[in-house]
């Protein structure tokens, strides 16, 4: 029986309201809810894909797991049998969480190297030398056709999006996390880095049984691996789940034709 790596049960997410450019907010400051009863669990080796629309709350979902301070965060989730809520983001990345982000951040003056030796020392606890570091990496940069000093740049610093994208993923395989969270990873990249990447995510979870959170609307990123839980959001819930079967109906048929499909054989309006 494969291990249970993240158990997710009753999630609610919400965040505060923004302030108005006059220093009110609304309600008072109340605050919105993004998320409601959410739950879901992925084990050893296992990819579990998050779709639906855009503002459904799949962002939401891994921003709240890695740690993100703007959202209040509540239900009981765990992460190798530690309460993940009670864990600072850098301790949850201790015990092998990574996300990769949506729109990667640039970060001047440092490089991508050094961002990959800090966090290997911290892991470590001790040095790494940076040949270490290089060695980490230069097999994968090749194959999405990079060599090891694009990552000597500043990292983000006027990269392409599909440049950024394939920096997150280096980060990601270099730090060699138990459950990576993918948030389009595979947007602004051409459709034979999609599938490259698609056959390296493949590759490295056979080699080390990580397990896969990903959101995707260019579900060719999806083509190499294997699906063992789809789950559909709209509006901050879940709406329905299933197998690799349901990616393949989202891709055939859309997720607005779905959900009114699905509503519709339900009773709803």
């Amino acid at each position: 029986m494969k291990k249970e790596i993240l158990t997710v049960q009753n999630l609610e997410v919400s965040i505060k309201h923004l302030a108005s450019p006059c220093g009110s907010s609304p309600a008072g400051g109340a605050e919105k809810r993004i998320l409601s009863g959410v739950d879901f669990s992925i084990s050893e080796g296992e990819t579990v894909v998050l779709l639906g629309r855009n503002g459904a709350g799949k962002s939401t979902i891994v921003s709240s797991l890695m740690g993100d301070p703007r959202f209040n965060v509540s239900g009981k989730v765990k992460l190798e049998g530690a309460d993940l809520l009670k864990l600072s983001t850098d301790q949850r990345v201790q015990k092998g969480l990574f996300m990769t982000f949506q729109n990667p951040v640039e970060t001047p003056g440092i490089s991508t190297t050094e961002i990959i030796r800090s966090s290997l020392e911290e892991k470590k606890g001790g040095f790494v030398p940076i040949d270490k570091v290089r060695e980490k990496f230069t097999n994968t940069a090749q194959r999405l056709g990079e060599n090891i000093w694009f990552f000597e740049r500043e990292a983000n610093v006027g990269f392409s999006g599909g440049e950024k994208k394939k920096n997150e993923l280096i980060q990601a395989l270099a730090l060699k996390p138990r459950l990576l969270m993918l948030d389009e990873l595979d947007s602004g990249l051409d459709l034979d880095s999609s599938d490259e990447i698609s056959k390296i995510l493949a590759e490295y979870q056979q080699e080390t049984g990580c397990s896969y959170l990903i959101i995707s609307h260019n579900l060719r990123v999806l083509r190499h691996l294997e699906i063992s839980q789809s789950i559909l959001l709209e509006k901050g819930h879940i709406f329905m789940s299933g197998d690799s079967g349901l990616v393949k109906r989202v891709e055939k048929q859309g997720i607005r034709a779905i959900l009114n499909e699905v509503s519709d054989s339900r009773g709803c309006v």
